[in-house]
């Protein structure tokens, strides 16, 4: 053989067959062959000739008939062959899936739970069985049948009898029948109750900050869910850089240890197994946490469209006379704000007590204003419904060049509440979220003028298809008062932002004076926005936003913004750039939001 054909010969056998695989069959079938089949695996592998072709595709029917059996399908019809004619060869693999096997009977034994003579309440065995989820007549499939296993197993541990244990599992498949028998077995275990709280690894704080937050008393009987409920409320804290709540299963192993010895030093005791608890178990319930830093400082940098660049320091201090001090310091181009806030540990009662002390300077549309605070706060609830009652009183310096300036007192009562039910609190994508605010200076004590103040602001997402969000947003704003001169403006209206109507800027939709933009008595607003999601987790959108800030429900007269915007789901939040065009200006604006801010 010369040198040339030699190197034709090695550069063959080097690159291997070069070959095409064609599955003719249902979707899901398809996709899961060409993920497992070794005819899919071993293509391009440059050791793969002919002879080991031929053998792959002989070994392919037998190698599909065992996947598809766990979707159900234990009769199927497959053939496969190797076409060589053309340039390249071509292996085609041929499925009729034919009738699936379906699940004929579900038996389902319960071992155990019978209530003891202490406490004990009875098992609802009924509620149990109705919640297998792979009932009779359903497709037998091998990830389903794993899946209702767990599921069961999972529905018993998580109250009540967390030891719980499939003793014996079987499913007895017919495949002329086309039936499956399906045998579960499941024992108990012993019933579980709380017991005492025990801490591990405070150290810096009042021990307050987590008793005060536990719901689970002595006696209590054992979930799971209680558990991660007092998990997230001290995580929620700000105290700890990791919680973990679990129940002390060590302690209860220990007793049972204790007891086996005991048992055999005990010559009329049985030496291998423990006595039969006369009483529920009693399960501790074990807190460790990793505080955080008594003190922390953080710098940053950020920007916003609304109000321009922004430079912050954060001061915190999470023990200050038993008390958590937050302090913020924020320069941005528009607004200027300094605070300091004092924070009580939460009570037993579920309530979060503060009180605080800032400055604010706002420098927008032409009117600059000054806000002197002293608040105290209580606050209640959970992310999904918050409530909150403020009092404040406040000065504010106003001044509308070249008009002088004007100072305003106010000692205002606010009742806020926000309810949500998303499918998620930082991606939403399903579900609503509202919120609702009522107070005002009543009282002629520390106020300038009386008023009555209500806004509400509602946002829903609606899910169109599994690409497709349809999100709406509206609110409205109203204050009442004689005179809107005597009402800090920080209670008053405008419109025009971000997260308002897009297509003009920050608060640029208001009542005008002496040239300058500033707040009305009222408020509407609305948007709707279609998001396509076509390669998550990135998106497009359209919008179209109308709303206005007045001083008369008459003078309400909508100005209108549309465009697209492009959406990132990051893994801080979504992240909307915007391109926006004001109808009433004439003109578009590029608006850009971080996160879910509502």
């Amino acid at each position: 053989m010369g040198l040339g054909a030699l190197l034709v010969a090695t550069s063959l056998h080097a690159q291997g067959i070069d070959y095409q695989v064609r599955i003719d069959a249902p979707r899901q079938i398809e996709n899961m062959l060409e993920e497992n089949l070794d005819l899919m695996r071993w293509r391009g592998n440059p050791k793969v000739d002919m002879e080991q072709l031929q053998r792959l595709v002989k070994e392919a029917p037998e190698q599909a008939k065992t996947l598809i059996a766990t979707e159900g399908y234990y009769s199927p019809k497959i053939s496969a062959g190797l076409e060589t004619t053309g340039t390249r060869p071509v292996a085609r693999v041929i499925v009729d899936l034919g009738e699936p096997v379906v699940v004929g009977e579900v038996d389902l034994v319960l071992q155990g739970f019978a209530p003891l003579e202490q406490g004990g309440a009875p098992f609802d065995a009924a509620a149990l069985r109705s919640r297998w989820t792979l009932p009779v007549g359903a497709r037998f499939r091998m990830a389903d049948w794993e899946g209702a296993k767990k599921g069961l197993l999972r529905e018993v541990a998580q109250t009540r009898f967390p030891r719980a244990q499939l003793v014996e599992t079987s499913a007895t498949v017919d495949p002329e029948a086309r039936r499956a028998l399906l045998h579960v077995v499941i024992d108990s275990g012993p019933e579980m109750r709380f017991g005492e709280l025990r801490i591990r690894g405070l150290k810096r704080y009042p021990r307050e900050v987590i008793t005060n937050l536990n719901k689970i008393n002595p006696g209590d009987m054992y979930s799971e869910a209680a558990l991660q409920a007092l998990q997230s409320r001290l995580q929620d804290t700000g105290y700890f850089a990791s919680v973990e709540v679990s129940a002390d299963m060590r302690a209860v192993l220990n007793e049972e240890l204790r007891e086996l010895r005991e048992g055999d030093g005990d010559p009329d005791g049985d030496a291998t197994t423990p006595k039969p608890p006369t009483g529920p178990t009693i399960l501790p319930v074990l807190v460790r946490v990793t505080e955080n830093l008594r003190k922390n400082v953080e710098v940053g940098v950020g920007f916003s469209t609304d109000t321009g660049g922004r430079l912050q320091a954060s001061y915190d201090d999470l023990n200050v006379l038993g008390k958590r001090m937050k302090s913020d310091l924020i320069y941005e181009q528009k607004r200027q704000t300094a605070r300091v806030d004092f924070y009580w540990p939460t009570t037993p009662d579920g309530y979060n007590d503060s009180v605080g002390a800032g400055v604010e300077r706002n420098d927008v549309r032409g009117e600059i204003t000054t806000l002197a605070t002293v608040a105290a706060r209580r606050a209640w609830g959970s992310p999904l419904l918050e409530r909150s009652l403020t009092l404040e009183a406040l000065v504010e310096q106003r001044e509308v060049p070249p008009n002088p300036s004007t100072t305003t007192r106010s000692l205002p009562l606010t009742y806020s509440m926000t309810r949500r039910k998303l499918d998620s609190l930082i991606q939403p994508t399903n579900g609503y979220v509202f919120q609702g605010q009522l107070g005002g200076a009543l009282l002629p004590i520390l106020t300038d003028e009386k008023f009555l103040r209500l806004y509400l602001r509602g946002l829903m997402y609606k899910p169109l298809g599994p690409s497709d969000t349809l999100i709406l947003r509206g609110e409205f704003g109203a204050v009442a008062a004689k005179d809107k001169i005597g009402v800090p403006s920080t209670f008053l209206f405008r419109a025009g932002g971000d997260q308002s109507v897009r297509g003009y800027g920050y608060r640029e939709l208001g009542v005008r004076e002496n040239g300058a933009i500033v707040g009305g008595k009222y408020l509407a607003t609305a948007s709707a926005e279609y998001q396509y999601w076509f390669r998550p987790p990135w998106g497009v959108a359209v919008f179209y936003d109308v709303g206005n800030a007045a001083d008369k429900v008459g003078d309400l007269q909508p100005k209108s913004g549309f465009g697209v915007g492009a959406r990132w789901r990051s893994p801080v939040g979504p992240i909307n750039v915007d391109v926006a065009y004001g109808h009433a200006v004439k003109k578009a604006r590029l608006h850009f939001s971080l996160g879910f801010t509502f």
